[in-house]
């Protein structure tokens, strides 16, 4: 079990660099200008025409880093610094999030696969700490709580995981039309592909913190079941 702490908290520390470091990068790139001078709005729009998306609208939404696509109501949410912005980060994070909107709309199988999960998870993570913390308390009387909790909890790093090749795929697209398309230059596309590679590594963090949380929970229930 000292092993998983320890697993823990290097991942923790990784955790609050890499999110340190995505936010330095995209404060650095957003004060480099397109040459273009397009905005990630427009640019979000016009990755949408030339892959034949109609059906898909732009929009913009509150805070920062909170650029995401809605597969639901099919929304290109980009915060106010993308929407607005006419940068290299603005640029990165646009045609990101319009590389989800591709995978949607071409049946992009993990995409598919990552939102029949949603459902699920949405429901069972309002109980699931709660069955956890229960299945502790009671494991010296059941281990049966705590089992079903850590059954859950392993549906959330699966879904941790299978996130992963969706955003490669989303940023491999975005970065391949704006260089086509010549969206950007040689220097800029550069620095949006190091800027999608940092957003890409909060995605790895967070999919190995959870595995290393599961097999925390993991260790406590095996410890349970050879005191019985």
């Amino acid at each position: 079990m000292a092993g998983v702490y320890i697993i823990g908290i290097i991942v923790m520390l990784v955790s609050f660099y890499v999110s340190w470091r995505l936010k330095s990068k995209f404060n650095e790139y957003s004060q480099i200008a397109l040459a273009n001078g397009l905005s990630g709005a427009e640019i979000a729009q016009k990755m949408l025409n030339e892959n034949n998306i109609y059906d898909v609208r732009v929009l913009s939404v509150e805070g920062m880093l909170t650029d995401h696509y809605n597969p639901q109501d099919k929304t290109v949410n980009l915060s106010a610094d993308v929407y607005y912005g006419r940068s290299v980060a603005a640029a990165a994070v646009a045609s990101h999030e319009c590389g989800h909107a591709v995978q949607h709309a071409t049946a992009y199988g993990p995409l598919k696969f990552r939102s029949a999960m949603v459902p699920f998870l949405t429901i069972s993570s309002q109980y699931m700490q709660w069955v956890i913390l229960g299945g502790i308390l009671l494991i010296n009387t059941t281990i049966l709580p705590l089992a079903i909790g850590v059954a859950l909890f392993a549906v959330t790093t699966i879904f941790s995981f299978v996130t992963l090749p969706v955003e490669f795929d989303a940023s491999k697209r975005a970065l391949a039309w704006i260089q086509n398309r010549g969206v950007v230059n040689q220097r800029e596309y550069g620095f949006a592909k190091d800027a999608l590679r940092w957003a890409a590594m909060t995605y790895v963090v967070a999919a190995i913190g959870s595995l290393a949380t599961l097999l925390y929970y993991v260790s406590i229930l095996m410890g349970g079941r050879r005191s019985d």
